[in-house]
C-alpha cells in the first residue's frame, strides 16, 4: 500500500517510510482529552455499582425503577426470596389444588402466611418503589403491573388465610402465585443488571492502565508515592518499562513511548523536552522527568471513564416493547377487573364478581413476560461468546437485522496492524544473505520496521550475523559493517540525492533499499497485510445487500488501493476522529450503521454508530465504546454475529407475543365478556394459563439458534 512519506525516528536510526493510519496529528492528546464522545446511555457508578434504575426504563421487563438500588443488594433479594419459596412450596396448595408433597399439620397455614409475609417484606419493594416513580411520570408500565399482581395475589390470599382460618368459609388463595411472581421478576431483574455490571468491566480495566505508585521528585532524590496521591505540577520520573502515573509534559530525557493503548498507534512516539505524555501509556527504552499536568477526573483516563459511563448502557425497541405492552396489560387488567366486578355485582352478586375480577388481575400477571426478553439476552450472549464475540449491549446488536452501512477503519480491522515483510528483490537472488545482513544492522532496534526486518529473517532462518560500528544517518536510514563489508539500509531520497542508480521497487509499503558501497543489492517492501477474511467478509455483506465503506486516517491512495482489492465502492480517507463521527452522522440519514474499529481514535465513531464492533486486539477504549467485541480473529465472525441479531430479535417478538398475546382472550374471557356464550375461566384455570406461559417462554428462549 503507498503511503505519504515522512519521517520516523526509532532509537538510533531513521527511516523515511509512509505515513501509518492513526497519523500523530489525529491523536494529540490534549484533542483527544477534550473530544466529545456522547453516546445515547445512562450513567453507572461501577465503583459502587450504584445502577439508577429510574434511567433504565428501557430495560427489558424490567421497567422504570425510580430507585437506588446496587446489584448485590438485588441479589440478596433473590436469594432470600426464593429461600422463602422452597418451604412454601411444600405447605401451600398449588392453584388451589394440593399436590403429593403438599404437607398439611395443624398450623400450617400459619406457616404458609407467615413465609408469604416475610417475602412481602423482602422482595417487593424493588417493584413498589419503581411503579411509584411510573405512576408519578404517569406512565405506568411493567413494574406497575407486576405491583398490581404482587397486590392482589398477597391480599386476596391473606383475606383467603383469615376467612379460612377465623370464619371457616373455604376461599381460595394465592400465595404460590405470589411467591412464584417474586423469584421470577427478581430473577428477570438481576439477568438484566448481571449484563449491564458485565458490559461496565473496561473501565475497571482502566484504572489498571496506570501504576500503583510513582517516583515523585523531592528536592534531589525520588520518592516511591502512591499514583493517586499525585497532584498537578509533581514532578514524576518515569524509568524504561514503566508506565506514566498520570498526564504530564516532559521536562527531560528522551524516549520512544507505547501509546497503542490509547490512540491505536502502532509505531512507539518520540517524546522528548516539551513533549506531552498520557497516563496509561508505556516508557520503551528511556528515563524521562516527568511534570504533572492532570490527575483524576481531568486526565486523559478521567475523560475516557466518564465516556464510557455514558455508552455503556443502551435500550432497544423490542425491550421499549416490552414496556409498552406491560403498560397496556395494565390499563387493559385494571379496566376489565373494575368493570367486571361493577357489572357482576349487579348481574350475580359481590361474591362471583370478586372471583372474576381476581382471576382477571390474576391473568394480567406479568410471569412470563418479566422474562420474554432477558431469558433471551442471556441465549444470545452465550451462543455469541462461543463464536468469538462478546455481546456488551444487547439492545443495539438487534439493530444488525437492519443495517444498511457497515463502515470500517482499515489499520488493525481490515488489515493486520502489524508490519511485515511484503516482498524482497536481491539482485543476486541471495535473499537469505540480504535478510541476514539486514538483520544484523536493525537488530538492536526496538522500531516495528526493524523488527519486521528481524521477525522475517528468523523465520526464514536466515543465518546470523553481527553488525560493527551501527551509525544512524540522520533522515536516511542506517549503516554499518557486516563481514567486514559496508552496507546501509537507506531510503529512495537517499539514493536520489547520492545520485546512485538504481530501481524503484513497484511496491505497496514501506520501501527499503540495502546498498554495499555505492550500489543497490537489494530492495525491501515493508508495510502492513489486509486480513485472510477480509475479502470473504466484505463479499457476505455485499450478498447481504449491506454497503461497505472504509474510513481511514490513510491517504487516498492508500485507502483507494486497499478498496479496489477488497471491492468496495466507497471509502473515506484523511478523516479525522471527529470526521469518523460525522461520516457516520451522514450515513445515519440514509439507513442503519455500523462501525467497525480497534483504536481510541475510532471510540467516538462506535459509539455513534447504531451497532458498534470493537476488534479484540485493540485498545480497552474501542472495545468499551463499542456494542460487541470481536475476540475470534476472523471478521466472518461478525455475519455470524447479523444472523444471530436477526433471530434473536424474532425470538423476543415471539416471547413478548407468548409472554402477553394470550391477555388478548384470556382477560376479556375472564371477566365474563363471552359468559352468555358459556365460556367462564375460574381462578384456577387462570393461573395455570399464567404459568404455562411461563414456561413456553423460558423453552422458546432456548431453542434460538445463529
Amino acid at each position: 500500500m503507498n503511503m505519504d512519506h515522512g519521517k520516523m525516528d526509532h532509537g538510533n536510526m531513521t527511516h523515511d517510510h509512509q505515513e501509518h493510519e492513526h497519523d500523530a496529528q489525529q491523536h494529540k492528546s490534549d484533542e483527544m482529552s477534550h473530544m466529545d464522545m456522547n453516546h445515547d446511555g445512562h450513567k453507572m457508578d461501577h465503583d459502587h455499582m450504584n445502577m439508577d434504575h429510574g434511567s433504565m426504563a428501557g430495560m427489558a421487563g424490567m421497567g422504570g425503577m425510580h430507585m437506588h438500588m446496587n446489584h448485590g443488594d438485588m441479589k440478596k433479594r433473590l436469594w432470600w426470596s426464593l429461600g422463602l419459596l422452597i418451604p412454601l412450596l411444600f405447605v401451600t396448595p398449588f392453584m388451589g389444588v394440593d399436590l403429593p408433597f403438599t404437607l398439611t399439620f395443624p398450623g400450617s397455614n400459619w406457616v404458609t402466611a407467615l413465609l408469604a409475609t416475610a417475602m412481602y417484606v423482602v422482595g417487593t419493594k424493588p417493584f413498589f418503589s419503581g411503579a411509584k416513580g411510573e405512576l408519578q411520570d404517569k406512565k405506568p408500565a411493567m413494574m406497575s403491573l407486576i405491583s398490581m399482581g404482587l397486590l392482589v395475589t398477597y391480599w386476596v390470599s391473606m383475606y383467603a388465610f383469615v376467612a379460612n382460618t377465623f370464619f371457616g368459609m373455604d376461599t381460595m388463595d394465592y400465595f404460590f402465585e405470589f411467591a412464584s411472581l417474586v423469584v421470577i421478576m427478581l430473577l428477570g431483574h438481576v439477568i438484566e443488571m448481571q449484563a449491564t455490571m458485565a458490559a461496565g468491566n473496561a473501565t475497571s480495566e482502566l484504572s489498571k492502565l496506570t501504576p500503583e505508585t510513582a517516583h515523585v521528585k523531592h528536592g534531589d532524590s525520588f520518592m516511591d508515592m502512591p499514583a493517586s496521591s499525585l497532584k498537578p505540577d509533581m514532578e514524576v520520573q518515569v524509568q524504561a518499562g514503566e508506565s506514566f502515573p498520570a498526564d504530564g509534559v516532559v521536562l527531560s530525557g528522551s524516549s520512544q513511548v507505547n501509546e497503542s493503548l490509547m490512540t491505536g498507534e502502532s509505531k512507539p512516539v518520540k517524546k522528548e523536552k516539551d513533549a506531552k505524555v498520557i497516563g496509561g501509556t508505556i516508557n520503551d527504552d528511556g528515563t524521562l522527568l516527568v511534570r504533572v499536568t492532570a490527575v483524576g477526573d481531568d486526565s486523559f483516563l478521567g475523560h475516557l471513564k466518564s465516556t464510557l459511563s455514558e455508552t455503556e448502557q443502551s435500550s432497544s425497541k423490542a425491550e421499549s416493547l416490552a414496556n409498552k405492552v406491560a403498560g397496556w396489560l395494565f390499563w387493559v387488567g385494571l379496566v376489565s377487573a373494575v368493570l367486571a366486578l361493577v357489572v357482576w355485582t349487579a348481574i350475580s352478586g359481590f361474591s362471583q364478581s370478586f372471583n372474576m375480577a381476581v382471576t382477571t388481575l390474576i391473568i394480567a400477571c406479568p410471569h412470563a413476560l418479566g422474562l420474554a426478553i432477558p431469558l433471551v439476552i442471556q441465549r444470545t450472549k452465550a451462543i455469541a461468546a462461543k463464536d468469538g464475540i462478546l455481546i456488551k449491549k444487547h439492545g443495539a446488536v438487534l439493530q444488525a437485522k437492519h443495517l444498511d452501512y457497515v463502515l470500517m477503519d482499515k489499520t488493525g480491522t481490515l488489515t493486520t496492524g502489524q508490519f511485515d515483510v511484503q516482498k524482497i528483490d536481491s539482485k543476486n537472488n541471495d535473499e537469505q544473505n540480504v535478510l541476514a545482513v539486514m538483520a544484523a544492522l536493525e537488530n538492536q532496534s526496538s522500531h516495528p520496521l526493524a523488527k519486521a526486518i528481524v521477525k522475517k529473517a528468523n523465520e526464514e532462518k536466515a543465518s546470523s550475523k553481527q553488525a560493527e560500528n551501527v551509525q544512524t544517518m540522520k533522515g536516511f536510514g542506517v549503516k554499518g559493517s557486516v563481514d567486514g563489508k559496508e552496507y546501509a539500509i537507506v531510503n529512495g531520497r537517499y539514493l536520489d540525492e547520492q545520485g546512485i542508480d538504481y530501481e524503484k521497487m513497484d511496491a505497496d509499503g514501506t520501501v527499503s533499499y540495502l546498498i554495499e558501497g555505492k550500489e543497490v543489492v537489494a530492495s525491501i517492501a515493508l508495510g502492513d497485510s489486509i486480513k485472510d477474511s477480509a475479502a470473504d467478509f466484505v463479499k457476505q455483506l455485499h450478498d447481504r445487500h449491506i454497503t461497505p465503506v472504509i474510513v481511514t486516517g490513510d491517504g487516498d491512495q492508500t485507502a483507494a488501493k486497499v478498496a479496489q482489492i477488497l471491492n468496495i465502492d466507497e471509502y473515506k480517507a484523511n478523516v479525522s476522529p471527529q470526521d469518523k463521527i460525522d461520516i457516520v452522522k451522514q450515513y445515519q440519514q440514509q439507513g442503519k450503521v455500523m462501525m467497525i474499529g480497534d483504536g481510541i481514535n475510532d471510540a467516538p465513531a462506535l459509539a455513534q454508530a447504531d451497532l458498534s464492533v470493537a476488534i479484540g486486539a485493540g485498545t480497552d477504549v474501542a472495545q468499551a465504546s463499542a456494542d460487541a467485541v470481536l475476540i475470534s480473529k476472523s471478521l466472518y465472525k461478525i455475519i455470524d454475529l447479523i444472523s444471530l441479531a436477526h433471530n434473536a430479535n424474532q425470538k423476543e417478538i415471539q416471547n413478548l407475543w407468548w409472554g402477553a398475546g394470550y391477555n388478548i382472550l384470556a382477560i376479556p374471557t375472564a371477566a365474563g365478556v363471552f359468559a352468555g356464550l358459556g365460556i367462564m375461566i375460574n381462578p384456577m384455570i387462570g393461573a395455570i394459563v399464567m404459568s404455562l406461559s411461563t414456561l413456553i417462554v423460558a423453552g422458546n428462549a432456548m431453542l434460538l439458534h445463529k
